[in-house]
């Protein structure tokens, strides 16, 4: 594996079937990590159909994890979704990322760790070009869209340090 996407799932605070299928695992409202229907290792040959499919054009040799929730009809702004992640929740996300990193040997770096969106704006003739997911952290929320995924790796680092 070389590199870990992190997504929101646009859902509410559970996994349903789709996001379970689609992220290798998956933090819910509570907190919980709850692991998907692929393995990681099933992303290292994405030539057949049995593989978490998270991130159009970047699927192979990723990992694909998701907050649950951020759901936001069209034309509203992420600010205003109905299920905003939260505090514990983003923490052990960000120790996930930690976890994950250390266990596949992952350094966290922009090019290593990243969100769906910065993911999209690097390669912009795939289809995660223009996703959000992660451009807004209710817990957090002064961070511009730009610094999200600075944000995210920089808290898992500090977990990374302290496992």
């Amino acid at each position: 594996m070389k590199r870990i996407i992190a997504h929101w799932t646009g859902g509410n605070t559970k996994p349903n079937s789709t996001d379970l299928e689609h992220y290798h695992y998956v933090v819910d409202g509570n907190g919980t990590v709850l692991t998907g229907k692929y393995k990681p290792e099933d992303n290292e040959n994405c030539n057949d159909s049995k593989y978490a499919q998270h991130t159009g054009g970047g699927n192979t040799g990723s990992i694909g994890i998701a907050l649950c929730g951020m759901y936001v009809p069209n034309g509203t702004p992420v600010q205003k979704t109905q299920y905003p992640v939260t505090k514990v929740q983003c923490e052990r996300f960000f120790k996930l990322i930690a976890e994950l990193s250390q266990k596949y040997n992952i350094p966290i770096t922009p090019q290593t760790v990243m969100t769906h969106y910065e993911f999209g704006k690097k390669n912009p003739k795939t289809s995660s070009y223009g996703k959000i997911d992660i451009t807004y952290l209710p817990p957090y929320p002064s961070l511009y869209k730009e610094e999200v995924g600075d944000f995210i790796r920089s808290k898992a680092r500090w977990y990374l340090k302290n496992l």
